[in-house]
Order: structure tokens, then sequence, then C-alpha cells
């Protein structure tokens, strides 16, 4: 089983780029079981078709307005993921879109695709996260750990 975790968003933006940080945060307090792969996908688009076909499961971090509150964390899976990046936060969203549609095009979609993400207060040039979302980062962490788990590729702490 290959399962990818994707951190999307741009760093020069504030909160957009929350799934960035968010997969760093990961990385820090988790060792990867076998078969999981953490993507720093920035603002890329279909460059990450490769990384991503073939993939069975697939978690993507993000900054998202899906309804929530500013600096509300938000759960979606299913369908719900791929028509909710058919409104747009910024443009690297609609790589993923592209993306999402090129591997259901090629028959490689994923078994699963979670999209954790929260709603971002600020996204004024600037390279750190607001404190409101700042404060989702260890909850989202525990979020895609616990998914992870659910999926049986269990995350171990790093020492």
């Amino acid at each position: 089983m290959r399962v990818v975790v994707l951190g999307i968003g741009n760093t020069l933006m504030s909160d957009e780029g929350f799934g960035v940080h968010a997969i760093e945060a990961l990385e820090k307090r988790y060792e990867m079981a076998e078969g999981v792969e953490v993507v720093d996908g920035g603002t890329t688009g279909m460059e990450l078709f490769p990384e991503l076909q073939g993939a069975d499961h697939l978690v993507v971090v993000d900054a998202v307005r899906a309804g929530q509150p500013e600096g509300g964390i938000v759960r979606l899976t299913g369908d719900d993921v791929p028509a909710f990046f058919k409104t747009k936060l910024s443009p690297h969203q609609i790589g993923l879109s592209d993306i999402l549609a090129a591997l259901r095009f090629a028959g490689s979609s994923p078994q699963s695709i979670v999209l954790i993400g929260v709603k971002p207060v600020s996204l004024d040039l600037c390279m750190e996260l607001t404190p409101q979302v700042a404060a989702c980062i260890d909850p989202v962490v525990v979020m895609v750990a616990d998914e992870l788990t659910a999926l049986g590729v269990a995350p171990r702490l790093r020492a």
C-alpha cells in the first residue's frame, strides 16, 4: 500500500502556506511507516502528477474555505474533496483539481482522498502564520497521524 500525505500552499502568503507548515511539523514529530510519503507540494500543479499516480490513499493538508470560521479546521472525504476544489481559494488549488481529474482519467485515482484544512485569517505577503492558524498546526498533525493509523500505517513518534 502506498499513501501520500500532500501539503500544499504558498508560504509567502501567511496562512495560505498552512499545508506546507503542517507537513513540516508532521515530519519533525513522527517517523513515517513504510509506504507513506510526505510531499511538499508548495504551489505546484500538474508537476505533482507522477508523485500522486499510483497512490492508494491521499491525505491533503491545505488552507481552505469550506464554511468553517477563520482558524477553523475542516475534514472532507471522498467526492467532497474534488467538489471542494471547484471553488478556489488560491491558484494552486486549480492545479490540484486538474491533478485529481487527470488521475481519474488515467484510471489511477486513489482509493480514498481526505482533505484536512484550516480557514486562513490572512493571505497577506508574510512568511509567518497568524497566531490563530499557527495554533491549528498541532491538532492537524494529530488528525493526519490518526488518518494514517486508520489506514494501518501508523507513524511513530520521534524520540
